[in-house]
Formats: structure tokens, sequence, C-alpha cells
């Protein structure tokens, strides 16, 4: 399940496995079926990416 993070009075979505954070819920949708089933992530889904979760934006 993509998880809702609340940054600034914006909602922003994180993939469960490599913690990326993305403005779009699809991008973090993407991401996370790719990370469960490849193990890794995809260069051409996290150049979508704001950051991993952590980081203050």
């Amino acid at each position: 399940m993509v998880n809702r993070v609340a940054r600034g009075g914006k909602t922003f979505y994180s993939c469960e496995y490599c913690k990326n954070l993305y403005e779009s819920i699809i991008w973090a949708q993407k991401c996370q079926a790719w990370c469960k089933e490849h193990k890794s992530c995809n260069i051409n889904i996290t150049k979508n990416a704001l950051r991993r979760i952590g980081f203050d934006l």
C-alpha cells in the first residue's frame, strides 16, 4: 500500500519499499509495484521522485 505523507499543507505519496516520495499517487504505485517485483528501483520511475522520506522538503 502506498503511504500518504502530509508536508507543508500538501499530500505526497511514498513507496513502501524504497521510501521515494512522489507528488502523484500513480508514480508511487508504479514505483511500489516495481520495487516489490524486482527488489530494486527503476531509474525511469525514480526520475519522477521528489526525494526519499526522512529529508525536509
